[in-house]
Formats: structure tokens, sequence, C-alpha cells
């Protein structure tokens, strides 16, 4: 006697869930256009046809613009200071220059250190405070009991203690126990670097 055939057909919700997956995976491979094509989009390159040179790099341009800025501040400071030498100086001659001749004039026939090295004493001032020249403050005070004048030889000295420029400064007028202090300003350049001395100093 025959075995009987059974059919091979699938339950219904098997083959449903075989159609919705076939399904899924036909829409994944879909395109976004009419052709069939997929969607791969890539990149354009840049055009550089119309590019001259190299480019900097990132450190190269910073370097430059830290050179530059460099040269700026020492091109500023530079002329500050040539500015505040100038307004000191101006300021000193304004005040002294006539007197500075009087006690140039004065000392032309004083033999000797003079008749007031006593009476007079010498301090130096910052360059910070004149513009970077060498001036140094000469005190002088009367220590008679009667009105006098006075005028100042100041020298400025290189290494080897040889006078290279001399200045001179005066008081004229002060009385007893007043004092003056002008400024005996160098106009050498700051090196080589000089020594100021007394020189001489005469009452009259």
């Amino acid at each position: 006697m025959p075995e009987p055939i059974v059919p091979l057909v699938r339950s219904r919700p098997a083959a449903v869930a075989l159609v919705v997956a076939a399904g899924l995976v036909l829409v994944s491979c879909g395109t976004d256009d009419d052709t069939g094509t997929p969607n791969t989009a890539r990149p354009t390159a840049p055009d550089t046809a119309s590019f001259s040179g190299t480019p900097p790099t990132a450190l190269e341009s910073k370097a430059s613009s830290a050179v530059e800025s460099a040269r700026a501040a020492a091109s500023a400071a530079a002329s500050s200071a040539s500015a505040a030498a100038a307004s000191f100086e101006a300021s000193v001659s304004a005040e002294v220059e006539r007197a500075n001749q009087a006690a140039a004039a004065e000392l032309k026939d004083v033999d000797g250190q003079g008749n007031a090295m006593s009476d007079v004493a010498m301090t130096g001032k910052p360059r910070s405070e004149t513009g970077g020249l060498l001036a140094v403050v000469v005190t002088i005070t009367n220590k008679t009991d009667r009105t006098a004048s006075y005028a100042v030889q100041v020298d400025f000295l290189d290494d080897s203690g040889k006078a290279v420029e001399t200045r001179y400064v005066g008081a004229e007028d002060l009385e007893p126990g007043e004092k003056a202090q002008p400024f005996a300003v160098s106009r050498k350049p700051a090196e080589p670097v000089l020594t100021p001395k007394l020189a001489k100093a005469q009452r009259y």
C-alpha cells in the first residue's frame, strides 16, 4: 500500500515574513535617481589653475609676523629714546647755557684746580632719566659768608684716563649757604663708556 504524500507547503505566517524581508533588502539597495545607478557622492578637488607660488605654512606666517612686530618695536623704542635725549638736553641747555658760557670764560685763565674744589660735588644721574645720555649733577654750595658766583669744569675720561670731552657749568650770585645743581652732559656716544671727573672749580 503506497505511503501518503505530504505536500511541502510553508505555513502562512512564515511565507509572509519571507516576503517582508525580501522587500527590506530591495529597499536598502535602492537608488536615488531614475538611472538605477547607486548614489556614491565624491568630493570635488579644488581648481588650482589660478594658484601661484607656494602658500606659506602656519609657522612661516607666525615667524614673519613676529619679525615685523620686533622691527616696529625696535624702531619705536629708538625713536622714543632719541626724543627723550633731545628733550632732556634741550631743557638743560635752556636753563644754564648762559651760566655755562660765563663759567668757560672764567676758567680760561685759571691755573690748577681753582679755589673752590671743596664747594663742589658730583653725583651721577640715571640714564633712564636722561634719554640714555651720560650726565652728572654738579652740586655747588656757597660755603662763604658773602654772595659768590662759581665756574666748574667737568672732564669726561676714556679708559686710558685721557679727557675726550670737557663741559662747563656755573652758578651765579649764590647767597651764603645757597646751593645750585646744574647738569654736565656728555654728547659722546654711549660706547665706549666715559668717566666724569671734576677738573676745576673757581669762585669769583
